[in-house]
């Protein structure tokens, strides 16, 4: 039997991760009332609790996700520690002579550069920092067109980022819930035009960028605004936003060989300029990825553009970037870097997704422990009936905008609302795949506003920009992108059913 209890965990996880602004105490919290509500004896609780998250980590799909996100740091890291990126910044640096041809530079790499929104950041930020004064390019207007082709970019593109996994991953959660048997990668694909958020905030950006001139000239005491707004923060709440949601210690180690020359330690300072550390390895794992995406789907796909629909991408994208990283190695190793050293770094950067993965295995758990509550029964009989389908979309935006907004989280944003989405479009009669869209579009929101984001923590470091300064600035553009994308949810659920 299914009942209102059966909401608790989202009841719990939602305003205690809106309270803490963090993820992960409130999915620790539901995933334990859950588990005590399924088995209350004093220690049945925990053991409950303790059998969901083996049993969803242990999954196929899901700890294959897990490997690719520890491999995919680890990847960045010898990349970073053989001088990949200093080198692509040195080459780059070299080539931008204006204003306009900076936030160009700043557009085009994000060809180059999506395949993680941090790890877009930690690389085009300091490039462009180094060119700031040169070309006297207002920081916030920087920062800006930096962030607006990080998340919503990344959160667009179907193959080869570090999303792709996760955001499949909800799907799959989510479809499976209420017995919908669908492919969750070709569900993921279809969902993207939805995405009105990521689409509406990018033309925003390319309007700011090279239309709206800036009405406010850099401010002189913009650095002691940084030390006197940020450093309260800094400790306590934005590094352990920064900290819960993604990649932890990014910010410092990016920053030192740039930003922070008095913290350098010996090693830092040897960091060698070899741009195509960088670039091979980029372009190897883009081109593998395309390649087996096809090769994969090819066999029982009716078209080219079919192929990639029928790949199994989690299993491709995991056998590129193995291929990637053993070739890498090698080539690495041919440049006589020391093999202690580049194990060392990749252990480095895998730990840094450990946070991460934390989480998404907290999130399949809480999701597990509410289907077999009943989550799904109960909105059938008792909530669905009574939200028109038409409503559910826009609805759907304009909350997990609100709870986005407050976590600084797109992934806890997608985590949390994916299952509730699902299903009440399932069960209203709404368009799932617009559900979706909103549900991405939602998260994305927070993950580009929010002053909480790990994105604004991560570029205001490096830009030394006042973090609540640069936040108000960008809260416009982005209430704007919020606006139409509302209008445009409510019109499309009108027209699609």
């Amino acid at each position: 039997m299914s009942g209102w209890w059966s909401l608790l965990p989202f009841l719990i996880v939602i305003p205690l991760s809106i309270w803490t602004r963090q993820v992960l105490p409130g999915l620790f919290a539901a995933l334990l009332v859950g588990s005590y509500l399924k088995d209350p004896s004093l220690l049945g609780g925990i053991k409950t609790m303790l059998t969901y998250l083996v049993n969803n980590l242990v999954q196929s799909s899901n700890i294959r996700i897990i490997i690719f996100l520890y491999v995919f740091g680890g990847l960045i890291s010898i990349v970073e520690y053989t001088g990949g990126i200093n080198g692509f910044v040195h080459l780059v640096s070299k080539k931008v002579k204006t204003k306009r041809s900076a936030l160009l530079l700043t557009w085009f790499s994000t060809l180059v550069t999506f395949s993680d929104p941090d790890f877009r950041i930690v690389t085009i930020a300091p490039i462009m920092k180094a060119l700031q004064k040169k070309l006297k390019l207002p920081a916030q207007e920087l920062g800006f067109t930096i962030e607006v082709t990080s998340n919503p970019v990344v959160g667009l593109i179907p193959l080869a980022t570090a999303f792709v996994g996760y955001m499949v991953s909800v799907i799959h959660m989510a479809l499976s819930n209420v017995g919908i048997h669908q492919a969750a990668y070709a569900v993921y694909v279809k969902s993207i035009p939805f995405n009105f958020f990521s689409i509406s905030i990018i033309l925003v950006g390319i309007y700011y960028s090279f239309f709206k001139h800036s009405e406010k000239k850099v401010k002189k005491e913009a650095t002691m605004l940084h030390k006197e707004k940020y450093n309260f923060l800094q400790p306590n709440l934005a590094m352990e936003a920064a900290a819960e949601v993604t990649l932890p210690t990014k910010q410092s180690k990016y920053l030192h060989p740039i930003d922070q020359p008095g913290e350098k330690d010996h090693e830092e300072e040897q960091v060698p300029n070899k741009p195509w550390n960088f670039i091979f390895p980029l372009s190897l794992v883009l081109i593998l990825t395309l390649f087996l995406s096809w090769w994969d789907g090819h066999y029982s796909a009716t078209s080219f553009l079919n192929a990639f629909i029928r790949a199994d991408a989690l299993g491709v994208m995991l056998e590129s970037l193995f291929i990637t990283l053993i070739v890498t190695l090698s080539f690495f190793l041919i440049q006589r870097f020391p093999i202690e050293k580049l194990f060392t770094h990749f252990v480095k950067g895998g730990n840094n997704l450990m946070s991460v993965i934390l989480m998404l295995g907290l999130i399949w758990g809480v999701s597990a422990v509410s289907e077999d509550l009943g989550f799904s029964r109960f909105i059938t009989s008792h909530v669905a009936g009574w939200i028109p389908h038409f409503f559910v979309a826009p609805i759907l935006f304009l909350i997990g905008a609100l709870i986005s907004y407050f976590i600084g989280s797109s992934w806890g944003t997608w985590g949390l609302l994916m299952p509730l989405g699902v299903t009440l479009a399932h069960h209203a009669g709404a368009n799932i795949l617009l559900v979706i869209g909103a549900v991405f579009a939602s998260g994305t929101f927070g993950a580009f506003a929010s002053p909480l984001s790990d994105n604004s923590v991560t570029l205001c470091t490096i830009l030394d920009l006042p973090i609540i300064e640069y936040s108000k600035t960008k809260l416009k553009p982005a209430l704007i992108a919020a606006g139409i994308t509302t209008l445009a949810f409510g019109i499309t659920s009108f027209l699609m059913k």
